[in-house]
């Protein structure tokens, strides 16, 4: 339990009570959560592949399911945190008798009771000991990790409130998680609690850019970032001695002409020098990042992010390929990415890489909510989330989590065995962004797997994170390749 400094607009009494009532909830220990509203069951997860995109024929074809090893249909890992999610209220009812309990309820009322109505997930780490097959019936027990705060975010004044839970079928555990939320005080009230009641209001913020951290264009570079939309990596050339020169300038440092043109460059490079970025925080990026000085092999330097790459297993002399990442219609990114083979000599699963794009509608986020279980307003409530202070509403972690399983699993395959999948969510999900993941291989181990994802979109990194799967040899099928 981490008990920082308190901002200036946090209420002392809340903080005080909120300190309490961790300390309480970390004597209480492990908290049964009670049974889930329903079992396992096929409708369901007919619903939530629709809504997710998923073709994984395991889930809803059971001759498939059993080819891939499995002794009948299953329900997708993901799903797990859906069995036991508290169902919608019906009239008169406040869900109470759906909603299993839970080792942090308390916390949550005083948050509510405090003034703290915002509220974002940001961490999922979830483990699963086995898959789940229609008819099973779960229950749930809880039990507090962490509370952190309060905290200054771009969101508000906040708390982090981490939690763990663990699954059972019968008396056999199934799968484990650790679940974070940021409980805030959303910017418009809390600065309303500041300012004196006849004080003016502040001025209304002009609107901001897509992306807040643009280049600067010029008669010098615009070719450059003409070159970039068009996926070309440009670079200058004076046109009458021929010298490449990066970044542009409007004369040649050689023979000093200002004639220039350009050339276009192969992509490729090798890391000079880098940093990984920490603090502070900046928009559009999830920290820590790697910026780094890429050679390259025309003769000339330049600078970018290096992603889809651990920052630790980033080193000089790695050989690198460049990666165009759009931010919107009007600017994209010349970034890099590793070009090294893996460092095993096994074969990937399948070929290629895991990738997925998808155009977010509020159609899709609202279905995707829904087959989730997660009545939150702010995901299918337009109003409710401007009032929380985002443009409209946003995708849940539940559905994150979802479409990262479906990206590694369509590359893997479906006699793959998802492991475990953590997530870390950065910036929203929003109607109308496009939504791209990609993944590489981290590191083999046998059949174990791990890959490193990310998901980007218009504003910046929506999800970091890893999944862990497990990949079946030559004797796929066979009695001692069976997987539970």
């Amino acid at each position: 339990m981490t008990a920082d400094r308190p901002a200036p607009s946090v209420d002392d009494v809340v903080h005080t009570r909120l300190m309490d009532l961790a300390a309480t909830a970390r004597e209480r220990g492990e908290v049964d959560g009670g049974t889930a509203p329903d079992p396992v069951n096929t409708p369901m997860v007919r619903h939530w592949v629709r809504a997710m995109g998923d073709t994984n024929p395991v889930y809803l074809d059971e001759q498939a399911a059993r080819r891939a090893g499995h002794d009948g249909l299953v329900a997708p890992p993901a799903m797990l945190q859906v069995w036991t999610m508290a169902g919608y209220p019906g009239p008169g009812d406040d869900g109470a008798a759906e909603r299993p309990g839970s080792a942090v309820d308390d916390l949550l009322a005083c948050f509510a009771d405090g003034g703290y109505s915002g509220v974002v997930a940001t961490d999922c780490e979830q483990d699963f000991d086995r898959y789940l097959h229609p008819g099973e019936l779960l229950r749930t027990t809880t039990r507090f990790g962490d509370l952190a705060g309060p905290k200054r975010t771009a969101l508000g004044t906040g708390y982090f409130l981490t939690w763990h839970t663990s699954w059972y079928s019968g008396g056999e555990r199934v799968g484990t998680m650790l679940f974070r939320v940021l409980k805030f005080l959303p910017s418009a009230r809390e600065a309303r609690a500041e300012r004196p009641a006849d004080a003016p209001a502040p001025a209304r913020p002009a609107t901001a850019e897509p992306y807040p951290l643009r280049p600067a264009r010029s008669c010098d570079t615009h070719f450059f970032w003409d070159g970039a939309l068009a996926g070309e990596l440009r670079i200058q050339r004076c046109a009458d001695c021929g010298r490449l020169r990066h970044p542009p300038g409007p004369m040649c440092p050689s023979c000093h002409s200002t004639s220039r043109d350009h050339v276009v460059a192969a992509g490729t490079g090798t890391v000079f020098s880098h940093v990984v970025h920490h603090h502070p925080a900046v928009p559009g990026r999830t920290s820590p990042y790697v910026v780094a000085v890429v050679e390259l092999p025309e003769g000339v330097r330049m600078v970018g992010n290096i992603l889809g790459v651990a920052p630790e297993a980033v080193h000089s002399g790695m050989r690198v390929r460049v990666d165009f990442e759009r931010v919107d219609e009007d600017l994209v990114l010349p970034q890099w990415r590793s070009a090294e083979k893996p460092a095993t000599r096994d074969r990937p699963p399948t070929a290629g890489a895991p990738a997925l794009d998808l155009a977010m509608t509020r159609t899709s986020i609202i279905a995707q909510a829904l087959a989730t279980r997660d009545f939150q307003d702010i995901h299918h409530d337009p109003d409710r989330a401007r009032a929380q202070g985002s443009p409209d509403v946003f995708m849940n972690i539940l559905t994150t989590q979802g479409l990262v399983e479906r990206c590694v699993t369509d590359w893997a395959g479906p006699a793959a065995r998802v492991r475990s999948i953590a997530v870390r969510l950065g910036v929203p999900n929003h109607a109308g962004d496009t939504f791209s993941l990609r993944g590489t291989v981290a590191e083999r181990d046998g059949p174990r797997t791990t890959v490193a994802v990310r998901g980007t979109n218009g504003i910046g990194t929506h999800v970091t994170g890893t999944v862990v799967v497990e990949v079946p040899g030559p004797r796929c099928g066979g009695e001692e390749s069976r997987w539970r």
